[in-house]
């Protein structure tokens, strides 16, 4: 019998099975789905920097824990597998046109101010400055004035994914491609698995299967909110990489990457389980792109594609031990900050599976806590929701 099975495969299935075979446990990670079709493989990999202070909310405190965790984890996993993740502290720019855009970019570089995070103003020349291919977007008005946030990192998703997986398989997890189909309990914990290709047992149980995860919980008698929220990104291959830094306008992003590549993110649509592209959306998503550099005929359109991030109510992630199981555990409901948040979750989680002391405390992140409405409301509310998050006017 195997210490500890989990149940989801992408990034932060994979970042517990990397922790807890750290700390020679024996593990099996139950996949769904493998690579692409995870929705960290299809995140943009934007990390904001956060400041830790004494204001900060949990899920600040989290991210920011998070942040020194990949900086150091990146480094390992290269020594590990060969594979660089491409962390890069690249620095973000976030830009505004509008009255009320500025207004709140203004507002929101004076709160990374008071927190100490390191935030210059730029007005629209200075942009120029340091963004040449910006100039298109400037001279036209579409960008007046915006912050940089010198130390925003971004890192490449798939990279990231194939070197969690290959560490893993090195310290001994076990990765099954199945599809989970029912869960055996009793005596107020949990016996098995249920699986196409059989029951698995273990002594511990994690659930990590992301937007998915809501309907496993339920059926442990644990009500969390993973409404899927879909994202769409497409990425552009260009002769030469235009940009140095993150471009963020609004809800929209540039992303450029070391070989050249371009992302252009990204959309909130309430879809429900359909993890796919629209016509619309990639045309929307291009003349981002258009309006911000120019002309992009010399741009090859590679791909698109889509992924579902886990939302939850009050905004923060359900981390912890299941109510009234006393061998089952979940991590879920990161919304769009997973990726960033993946390698504290697994400390964390990691900590309570194995009774040690907890490295951050997870009061805020309990299972079956109270939820006040702050991050993806309820699904009869949804629709209002998203529909002020894709008109917010930068």
């Amino acid at each position: 019998m195997t210490d500890c099975v989990i149940i989801g495969g992408g990034v932060i299935g994979l970042s517990i099975a990397r922790e807890l075979a750290g700390r020679g446990l024996r593990v099996e990670v139950l996949a769904r789905d493998r690579g692409r079709d995870t929705a960290s493989w299809a995140a943009a990999g934007i990390f904001p920097p956060v400041p830790d202070d004494a204001t900060a909310s949990p899920g600040d405190r989290l991210t920011a824990w998070s942040d020194a965790l990949h900086r150091r984890w990146a480094e390992e996993l290269r020594d590990e597998t060969g594979i660089d993740n491409e962390l890069r502290r690249c620095g973000g720019l976030h830009v505004g046109a509008s009255d009320a855009g500025l207004d709140r970019l203004a507002a929101a570089a004076a709160s990374w101010r008071r927190r100490g995070g390191r935030c210059d103003w730029l007005t629209a020349t200075e942009i120029r400055f340091h963004e040449p291919a910006l100039a298109p977007a400037i001279e036209t008005g579409g960008i007046r004035a915006g912050f940089f946030l010198p130390d925003e990192m971004s890192l490449r998703p798939p990279r990231h994914l194939e070197a969690l997986e290959k560490s893993c398989r090195q310290r001994g997890v076990t990765i099954t491609p199945v599809a989970v189909r029912g869960i055996e309990r009793g005596h107020g914990a949990i016996s098995g698995v249920v699986t196409d290709a059989g029951i698995v047992r273990a002594r511990t149980y994690c659930f990590a299967a992301g937007a998915w995860s809501g309907a496993v919980a339920a059926s442990l008698g644990l009500a969390i909110e993973t409404q899927p929220i879909r994202g769409q990104i497409v990425l552009l291959r260009l002769p030469r990489q235009v940009l140095g830094r993150v471009v963020n306008f609004g809800i929209d992003y540039l992303v450029p990457r070391d070989d050249g590549r371009l992302l252009v993110g990204s959309t909130i649509e309430d879809a429900g389980f359909a993890a796919t592209t629209t016509p619309e959306a990639v045309a929307r998503l291009l003349d981002v792109a258009r309006r911000l550099l120019g002309s992009v005929t010399d741009a090859t359109v590679e791909q698109a594609w889509a992924g579902l991030r886990p939302g939850s109510l009050d905004g923060l992630p359900t981390i912890g031990r299941i109510p009234d199981l006393d061998n089952a555990f979940i991590a879920a409901g990161h919304f769009r900050a997973g990726l960033h948040q993946s390698p504290g979750t697994a400390v964390l989680m990691a900590d309570l599976m194995t009774g040690a002391r907890p490295s951050f405390d997870p009061a805020a992140f309990a299972p079956g806590r109270r939820c006040e409405p702050g991050g993806i409301p309820p699904p009869d509310s949804v629709a209002a929701y998203l529909a002020r998050a894709a008109t917010q006017d930068p």
